[in-house]
């Protein structure tokens, strides 16, 4: 058992009365937290190659025109972009951008708005 998660048992063990619904939030984080890993790993490693791709050919105080076109040089970002991409839908899950309190949030929001507007005459 890790560290945090001793810790959260000890301060919070009393009012986890359901230990699955524990597990699964934890089990959700721990993806969370290894798609931002994959995300930070992916930039950092995509951009010493494409700096190194760029530098190869790199002639007086400017890079050849060639190179910065090249696909070559953005190959390996394109195709790990796209498993990051599907990293992504599988920890987020098909509702990343319209979650299931999506629609109820925006139709609250424009009662809110109307009702703002009505009473603004008022």
């Amino acid at each position: 058992m890790g560290r945090y998660r001793r810790r959260m048992y000890e301060e919070y063990g009393q009012e986890f009365n359901n230990d699955e619904r524990f597990e699964m939030a934890y089990k959700k984080v721990k993806r969370i937290k290894g798609f931002y890993s994959h995300l930070k790993i992916y930039i950092i490693v995509n951009i010493i190659i494409i700096i190194s791709n760029l530098n190869r050919d790199f002639v007086g105080f400017r890079f050849q025109q060639n190179d910065l076109l090249d696909f070559h040089t953005y190959s390996t970002a394109f195709y790990w972009g796209i498993a990051l991409l599907i990293h992504a839908f599988t920890v987020f899950g098909p509702d990343i951008f319209f979650n299931g309190d999506w629609e109820q949030r925006k139709i609250q929001k424009y009662m809110d708005k109307e009702a703002s507007n009505t009473n603004k005459w008022e």
